[in-house]
């Protein structure tokens, strides 16, 4: 009772998983990746061991269809299960087992594996592929689109209640510690696909640093709107956020850690100082904003539309 696609990102190497299925938190159970290695989408009577066991095949230097051969010779009850498989060359291979229940099957192609199980019929694994090779997107957000066109299809015949992405780039996750690009997982939604594709855009607010083209300049007038603002919520120098991260030691520095930031700093106008812009530091870190800080005498346009939304609430 689900659909998934593996996939390799031709471009950047990007391996990734989009999953949806008429089961609680589908992604604890079916994405599996590790980046330079391969992706693999495990369903249908789920061997939950299909996935490491094959990351640590494909590791070894095995292809998408080897790795496929080796994981399903050795299930007793492989007539039950169905996998898909990607390699790190952009091999693919996707298995459906003749007891899965209809309508199953699955395609591959260059880059991707697309399968599912009790689906509307075959438009619904066409969907999916199809839209893949269409490309047109980031390729994070054309995995979900995918999703979307085999939910249009008929997508699981069940209905809807959970769906995943995971997509690794190596150092690609939080601090570049592991490769957990992005982990977002909709565990139990009247519209999970939905919610999916609006948890890629927060993870891009949160996580990915703005553009030069993307910052304002603070000049006297956008100062003055800013000041009110934070001020508006209790947010202006020696407001209630400056004081959320004390550290335990209480020893305040007189000049904070300077945080990586976009842009060159400019002349500041006569009505911003560093004191208000430790006040709209303080308030960024608190929305969980501080990725898209910006130099002295800029502000990221995104950041200054939240402002502005949580002053008019």
């Amino acid at each position: 009772m689900t659909y998934s696609i593996v996939a390799l990102d031709l471009t950047t190497g990007d391996l990734g998983v989009a999953v949806q299925s008429k089961f609680l938190a589908v992604g604890a159970v079916v994405p599996w990746a590790r980046a330079g290695v391969g992706a693999v989408a495990t369903q249908a009577f789920t061997n939950v061991a299909y996935g490491p066991d094959g990351l640590g095949i494909l590791a070894d230097g095995s292809s998408a269809e080897e790795t496929l051969r080796r994981l399903v010779a050795a299930d007793d009850q492989r007539e039950h299960r169905q996998v898909g498989i990607v390699d790190a060359r952009g091999g693919a291979a996707t298995h459906t087992g003749p007891q899965c229940f209809a309508w199953a099957g699955g395609r591959t192609g260059e880059g991707f594996a697309a399968q599912g199980n009790i689906l509307a019929g075959a438009d619904v694994v066409d969907g999916l592929a199809d839209t893949f090779l269409a490309g047109g997107r980031p390729f994070p957000e054309l995995l979900v689109a995918c999703l979307a066109a085999a939910d249009a299809a008929g997508g699981d015949r069940r209905g809807r209640e959970s769906a995943a992405l995971l997509v690794v780039r190596a150092g690609g996750g939080y601090g570049g510690w592991n490769d957990r690009y992005i982990d977002l997982r909709v565990d139990h939604h009247e519209d999970p696909i939905g919610e999916l594709a609006r948890l890629i855009d927060l993870q891009r607010l949160y996580f990915e640093r703005p553009t030069r083209a993307d910052l304002t300049p603070i000049d006297e007038a956008i100062a003055a709107e800013i000041r009110g603002m934070l001020e508006g919520l209790g947010a202006g120098p020696g407001g209630r956020f400056g004081a959320v991260y004390t550290p335990m030691s209480g020893m305040i520095a007189a000049e904070p850690d300077q945080r990586p930031s976009v842009g060159e700093p400019r002349d500041l106008p006569p009505n911003w100082d560093a004191t208000w812009q430790r006040a709209l530091d303080d308030w960024m870190s608190v929305e969980n904003l501080e990725e898209r800080a910006a130099a002295s005498g800029w502000i990221d346009r995104r950041v200054l539309d939240i402002l502005r939304s949580k002053s008019t609430t």
